[in-house]
């Protein structure tokens, strides 16, 4: 069993966001998904960006907007959105409170390298 805690593992804080990553590539063998928290301050918001893996966002509390693509619409806690692979994706806070959500990713990739490069590390032949 592999037990972790947002409070133990790497934090990458960037234009009012806290993103803790809980799960990424190389933590478990088999490397079929990413795990992220991630705690967003009023009227912060993400670029639009894309990546390979698909993704899901599960809002645990908060409001804001997301858009996927050429689709927006407003978020609250208990919505879950599903972003395909390649996808723009961007999300805002909207509210006057922190937005907090999950987002996994599958396959899994390399959140730190991500935050820190901007771009994903070329993949293996191992797959990782």
């Amino acid at each position: 069993m592999l037990k972790k805690n947002r409070r133990q593992v790497p934090l990458r804080t960037r234009d009012g966001q806290q993103s803790y990553i809980l799960l990424q590539q190389g933590d478990v063998p088999n490397d079929l998904f990413s795990v992220m928290w991630v705690e967003m301050a009023p009227g912060s918001g993400q670029s639009p960006h894309q990546h390979g893996p698909e993704q899901a966002y599960i809002f645990l509390r908060g409001s804001g907007r997301m858009r996927v693509g050429h689709e927006e619409d407003e978020v609250t806690e208990g919505d879950i959105i599903y972003v395909p692979s390649n996808a723009v994706h961007t999300v805002q806070n909207l509210g006057p409170g922190a937005l907090v959500y999950l987002t996994v990713a599958a396959p899994a990739f390399n959140l730190a390298s991500l935050f820190d490069t901007g771009e994903l590390p070329p993949v293996s032949q191992s797959g990782r």
